[in-house]
């Protein structure tokens, strides 16, 4: 006598259909009407056999991301701060309170440029290691210009910095380069202003208003993780922390919440305006490390930053952050034109 077959088992031609109607779903992006349509059956039909290929593990769904992005903590990390793009990298194992952004950072950030960058934008990249090492680790990029935004930590690292990495990027993206041989600080307003009107500075700063996508670096108020910071003197240092200065951004200060102060040490330095800054419709921001984890928390909550790449260490902490939320970024382009 031959064993029935449990009424729930599924005999092999029900199995090679669900494989069949399977397949066309979930790798040929089939819609269930199509697939109706083709096996002459109802959609409801076609819903029930996809559910049972998955109940019965004929069909497996894995969402798999490489081992160093943090899918889940760049998910949770970007509803929180309101973000386009977040993107958490595995802080290394051998990080330290006191390492600077993990190089790492940068590998991944010139990927999400090669993402974010189409044909025909405007690239600014400010001064920073980050994007330093973003550019040095840029493979891909379409043809774009690229601007320079800010001046240079010193004359002496011009070619090995932010000079340099405007230059990389327009020789990988094959478009022009437009970098900015001047120091990021000068002495007082008017020094500034005066090389803002030379012919190299004033063709790039034309440029401004153009770029559609910026890539910047955050550091905090304290020795070694803000340039700005290590170009002051120390009675401007105290200056500054006084007004509650917590962040650094391209020359520009930012308290706790978010909100910008000492705005003459702006007029003294060679950057893109925050207002400028505010209408690049997308602002990509890369830092990382426990140390610089309330900085970015505070850029973030100006509203100048629409995208992010950081790491665990820091993500941690913006993730448990209780302070008030970021501000909209008001008036800001979308980027899809929409």
């Amino acid at each position: 006598m031959v064993a029935s077959r449990p009424q729930s088992a599924m005999g092999p031609a029900e199995l090679v259909q669900a494989a069949a109607m399977a397949r066309r779903f979930y790798l040929e992006g089939k819609s269930k009407i199509q697939i109706a349509e083709e096996f002459g059956v109802s959609r409801f039909k076609v819903a029930r056999v996809l559910e049972t290929a998955l109940e019965r593990d004929l069909v497996r769904i894995e969402i798999r991301v490489p081992a160093e992005l943090d899918a889940e903590r760049s998910d949770a990390l970007r509803a929180r701060y309101g973000l386009r793009h977040a993107v958490v990298v595995e802080s290394p194992a051998d990080a330290t309170d006191d390492a600077p952004d993990p190089e790492n950072l940068g590998e991944v950030a010139a990927d999400l440029l090669g993402e974010l960058v189409t044909e025909g934008d405007v690239l600014g990249l400010a001064w920073g290691r980050s994007t330093i090492h973003m550019a040095a680790a840029l493979h891909r990029l379409p043809p774009c210009t690229v601007v320079q935004l800010t001046g240079v930590y010193d004359a002496g690292t011009a070619d090995r910095g932010s000079v340099e990495a405007v230059r990389r990027a327009a020789d990988v993206s094959g478009g022009e380069a437009h970098p900015i041989y001047a120091p990021m600080l000068l002495p007082d307003s008017a020094t500034a202003a005066a090389l803002r009107g030379q012919t190299g500075i004033a063709r790039a700063f034309e440029y401004f208003d153009k770029v559609t996508v910026a890539c910047v670096s955050i550091g905090s108020w304290a020795p070694g993780i803000s340039t700005v910071y290590d170009m002051l003197s120390e009675q401007e240092r105290e200056h500054y922390a006084s007004l509650g200065a917590a962040a650094e951004m391209s020359a520009h200060l930012f308290d706790a919440d978010g909100r910008r102060i000492g705005r003459d040490l702006g007029e003294r330095c060679i950057t893109v305006e925050a207002d400028r800054l505010r209408r690049i419709p997308e602002v990509v921001a890369i830092a990382g490390g426990r140390q610089k984890a309330a900085a970015i928390g505070a850029v973030l909550r100006s509203g100048l930053v629409t995208s992010l790449v950081t790491d665990t260490a820091a993500a941690d902490h913006l993730l448990l952050e209780t302070g008030p939320g970021p501000r909209p970024a008001l008036e800001r382009a979308d980027p899809d034109g929409a």
